[in-house]
């Protein structure tokens, strides 16, 4: 009963904090009609976040030494919208609540049989199995973290009653002092305040605008750099002051970049941005190309910092032998390396089987598929779902006879067809990409079919014509797309949901500063973490 209680409690948070469960009925935002209190450039609307399935794995290692994903495997999937992350979506349930409880259990009773572990969350011996000092001192060393901010003696308090479980008489299970720590590790977990990042903060200089405190910018500043609980570093910098200047999130911030773990932050974003989380191929191969992928991305971010658009055109690229033979490259000195994509119609990421293998069908590439990834990953624009009496899981139908993939997707070019309008859009931009098979690999005919060769010419409409991933990454970053989209979806991704309408002045903004600062996609998030908005947000709209 204590646990299913603590559940509900994070239920009606989340109700509390954010006025509704689910998706708001307003597309434009997070919040219900009229324009946002405050200007976006000032602060943006957010509300309670409910940590993703990922941010929960991690915030569980780094707090107790959980190593065994539990969230990814008792919790539900989230919801990518591209991105896991979206709040607006997300449902508090009974399932929710009583998955959690088996999670919080598990979890804190393998870290409490785990000598090594629980001698790290108890910093003293209790020297009875009702030691309140011991119990208080567990309490004081251990909440602070759990709940990501100084705690209270009331906090303490709501606590104190575990402790009547370790002396308790019980036939079945032999209670002690660390029964009562054990359930106090669980019902933590199941805290809403550990479950869901509640930034409150304090009335700023005019209605609407909250300012932030130290913790809660920490908090902020961890789960977009890194997807989990701030280390002590970051604790003390919020202790300190440091996090309310602009010099002090700046120095965080780049102290944070120089972590692992922001390396691996930054993997996601893009797997999540740019579709290839999961593609259909051995894990072997995967490992191999997200090898690469990776790479690419800590070169051009991390390693030598500079323009981001180098992830788009980069004229080498990372691989071992077995991926260089694969992609009939060179194969790189010392067994894996960088080597040239001189000759092969490919520049940097859209020529990576990451990329390529992501958004595929039908066992096999899909010109519109293929399409839509560009028109809505990199150009940022959206593309109308299919009618729905259009069964979009079967290849077109119109031309079924036909032998070769071109002629069958003749029904969509058939401007009397109601397709005609959308498809004109996405196919051209696949077919430009139709000579790189679902795993990367260059063809000049369609897979088992010889006399179906692949004339490989592209186009997206208004811009211009292209062939291969080379030439359509030099389009989309010669006409600004590329920019102007990573900046979008990074603030999606940051934001924790789309974009508004209202924001548009915004984006712009940011878009602007980072054309400004040569596409220097680091030096923007620090300026994005230093900058006064950051440390700010609007209350949301009602």
């Amino acid at each position: 009963m204590f646990f299913r209680t603590v559940g509900m409690i994070a239920l009606s948070v989340l109700v509390a904090c954010t006025g509704q469960i689910g998706q708001s009925d307003d597309s434009r935002g997070p919040g219900g009609g009229g324009p946002p209190a405050v200007d976006p450039l000032l602060a943006m609307e957010s509300g309670a976040r409910r940590l993703t399935q990922a941010e929960l794995d991690n915030t569980l290692r780094d707090l107790l030494g959980e190593d065994t994903a539990p969230a990814a495997r008792l919790l539900n999937e989230d919801e990518f919208r591209p991105f896991d992350n979206d709040y607006t979506i997300q449902q508090a349930s009974d399932a929710l609540i009583t998955s959690l409880e088996v999670l919080a259990k598990e979890v804190a009773e393998r870290a409490l049989n785990d000598p090594t572990r629980r001698a790290e969350l108890v910093p003293c011996t209790p020297a009875s199995d009702g030691d309140e000092q011991c119990f208080r001192d567990f309490l004081d060393a251990f909440l602070p973290r759990a709940l990501r901010r100084p705690v209270t003696p009331e906090d303490i308090d709501a606590y104190l009653p575990l402790l009547a479980f370790a002396s308790e008489d019980n036939a079945v299970v032999d209670n002690d002092f660390y029964t009562a720590v054990e359930l106090a590790v669980s019902a933590a977990i199941q805290d809403p305040e550990l479950l869901y990042r509640i930034e409150e903060g304090t009335p700023g200089s005019e209605p609407g605008l909250l300012e932030l405190d130290g913790y809660e910018i920490a908090n902020r500043i961890s789960y977009l750099l890194w997807a989990t609980m701030p280390d002590d570093a970051l604790f003390a910098a919020a202790g300190s002051g440091a996090l309310d200047t602009p010099d002090g999130r700046r120095a965080e911030a780049l102290r944070m970049l120089d972590d692992p773990k922001a390396r691996g932050q930054l993997h996601r974003f893009h797997a999540m941005w740019l579709g290839y989380r999961s593609i259909p191929h051995t894990p072997e191969l995967v490992a191999a190309f997200n090898r690469e992928t990776s790479a690419l991305i800590d070169r051009v971010v991390l390693d030598e910092p500079g323009s981001y658009t180098r992830l788009f055109t980069m004229e080498e690229t990372f691989v071992d032998d077995a991926l260089a033979d694969h992609y009939g490259l060179p194969r790189p000195d010392g067994g894996e390396g960088w080597v040239s994509y001189e000759g092969t119609g490919r520049a940097g990421i859209l020529g990576h089987g990451t990329l390529l293998a992501a958004f595929s069908k039908f066992e096999d590439t899909s010109p519109t598929q293929r399409g839509i990834l560009v028109r809505t990953r990199l150009m940022c624009e959206d593309v109308p779902r299919p009618p729905p009496d259009v069964d979009a899981d079967q290849p077109p139908q119109g031309a079924m006879d036909a032998l070769c993939k071109y002629d069958r997707y003749a029904e969509h070019r058939d401007q009397s067809s109601s397709c005609a309008g959308c498809h004109s859009l996405v196919d051209p931009i696949g077919f430009g990409l139709e000579n790189f098979d679902i795993a990367g690999r260059y063809r000049e005919h369609d897979d088992g079919l010889p006399e179906c060769i692949i004339e490989g010419f592209g186009e997206i409409v208004g811009i211009g014509e292209f062939s291969g991933p080379g030439e359509l990454s030099e389009l989309l970053v010669e006409n600004d797309y590329v920019d102007a989209c990573a900046v979008q979806q990074f603030m999606t991704f940051a934001l924790g949901r789309e974009t508004t309408d209202y924001e548009a002045a915004l984006l712009q903004e940011l878009t602007e500063s980072f054309r400004a600062g040569n596409h220097d996609f680091k030096a923007f998030i620090v300026d994005f973490i230093a900058s006064d908005r950051f440390a700010r947000r609007a209350e949301e709209r009602l």
